[in-house]
């Protein structure tokens, strides 16, 4: 078939193999480019198939060397539906590879159940023995309890009051004032049950009640922090509270884990385009603003440059991993240097519909969107035939 975007809203519905095979070849051949990293030998990433996950596992397997498993919840082809760009990743990702004599596998479901936890348990115990790097890495709208069966649903919402802020319609260009409505308290409880702390501490409790969790092992969760102009919406809002809980949750980890040597991190990271970034109003707009201001620094990161920046230099760099007052690691360190967000609230004040892309990089932002999809990418011929049935090697 045919395979070209569609889209509704901020989510594209259709993905193309070979764009996104493209994409994971790309972020591949980066990391093979630099100094190898030592340290990582067996790694479990959840929440693998996309984004800064995705690029965790890339990192680990092609600068690292080390064997990987990746828990992800994505879909195969069905019919005239393509498969899920995640789906396609780690169908990308699997061969490269078993092609340079890496171990890896493939866990596909939910990472919330404990029926995935108990398998990717087994699975680690009957091919790697011990994991030394749990990467936790998910990006999820809804779960459910696997104690309970109670399903929770998150919410993009502010703390308190109404906000309001510019926002962008990145795929016609236009910006227009966003108004959000603050949150119920029983939308802030069910935002923490979703992107809080407690699944990640579940995972820890039982690797370690297994026993596969190596002596010394590490484990590292993703955070993000930002501008004050996305504060309202996003650090002060409901994911910012669920944030707070993950970092809660990493600081009682490491006291868990200190008595094996084993340590706990959460890593503040550099705003990107993902799918969660593009759902939540105003950060598109600020993204674009950015990735402007970075660009001509020459200082701006994808995911995996932040990835190899983070495994190389701080998890497993040399000395001691460098961390803030609060215990974070910043690898958001160059977005939030004083004259990069100085530049930003400077062309903010300004943006328009009228200058949206001659002030800042909003068609960069929009390509990266598709390609995340698998579009618009270099060497694509997006006219040609091709077979959305794709396998994926080492699947369990």
């Amino acid at each position: 078939m045919i395979i070209q975007p569609k889209t509704r809203g901020f989510i594209c519905t259709t993905a193309h193999p070979e764009g996104c095979a493209k994409q994971v070849q790309r972020q591949i051949e980066y990391v093979q480019g630099k100094p190898g990293i030592s340290g990582i030998r067996n790694v479990l990433v959840i929440g693998a198939s996309t984004g800064y996950g995705l690029a965790s596992r890339i990192v680990s397997s092609f600068a690292a060397g080390a064997n990987t498993i990746g828990v992800y919840f994505d879909k195969a082809a069905e019919g005239a539906r393509t498969a899920s760009a995640g789906w396609y990743n780690s169908a990308a990702f699997e061969a490269a590879a078993s092609a340079a004599g890496r171990k890896s596998y493939s866990v596909v479901g939910d990472a919330f159940s404990d029926e995935i936890k108990a398998q990717t348990i087994e699975l680690i115990r009957k091919e790697l023995g011990q994991i030394d790097l749990v990467v936790y890495s998910v990006a999820s709208p809804r779960r459910t309890h696997p104690k309970t069966g109670e399903t929770f649903s998150s919410v993009i919402k502010p703390l308190g009051g109404t906000y309001s802020n510019k926002t962008v319609n990145f795929h016609s260009g236009e910006v227009t004032q966003a108004t959000i409505e603050p949150a119920t308290e029983d939308e802030l409880r069910q935002t923490i049950a979703v992107m809080g702390g407690e699944d990640w501490q579940m995972w820890i409790d039982q690797l370690q009640e297994a026993g596969v969790l190596a002596e010394g092992a590490t484990t590292v969760a993703y955070s993000y922090i930002g501008p004050e102009i996305t504060h309202a919406v996003y650090r002060e809002g409901t994911i910012g509270a669920a944030k707070n809980d993950l970092e809660a949750t990493a600081r009682r980890l490491n006291d868990q884990l200190t008595a094996s040597g084993g340590r706990a991190f959460v890593s503040v990271n550099k705003a990107l385009v993902t799918q969660s970034s593009s759902a939540i109003p105003v950060v598109p707009l600020y993204i674009s603003a950015l990735y402007k201001v970075m660009k001509e620094q020459g200082i701006h990161e994808g995911c995996i440059e932040q990835m190899y920046r983070l495994f190389s230099e701080r998890l497993y760099g040399a000395g001691e991993t460098l961390v803030d007052d609060k215990g974070l690691i910043r690898v958001d360190d160059w977005e939030m240097r004083p004259e990069i967000q100085a530049e930003v609230a400077k062309l903010w004040a300004e943006l328009t519909t009228e200058n949206v892309y001659e002030l800042s990089d909003l068609e960069g932002y929009r390509r990266e969107f598709f390609q995340l999809f698998g579009f618009e990418t270099d060497g694509i011929d997006y006219e040609a035939d091709v077979d959305p049935n794709v396998a994926i090697s080492n699947l369990r």
